[in-house]
């Protein structure tokens, strides 16, 4: 009977600490899954018009040293 608690206790603490690590796997799966079906989604629909196939380009801001020096 020790012998089976033993087996048990190791058991169960091997899940707990495996456990997190097999929801974090799952969850990136379902995301990269949720990524992959918006892109075809994404690269199935036409653009509607000229700009929209254009990237967006961000206005750069100049790096600021300090937040004393403006």
């Amino acid at each position: 009977m020790n012998t089976f608690l033993n087996y048990l206790g190791t058991s169960v603490v091997f899940a707990l600490f495996l456990a997190p690590t097999l929801v974090g796997i799952a969850r990136e799966r379902r995301i990269d899954r949720q990524l992959r079906e918006a892109e075809r989604a994404r690269s199935a629909e036409p653009p509607q018009t000229a700009d929209a196939a254009r990237p967006v380009r961000a206005a750069r801001r100049p790096y600021v040293r300090s937040w004393a020096r403006i």
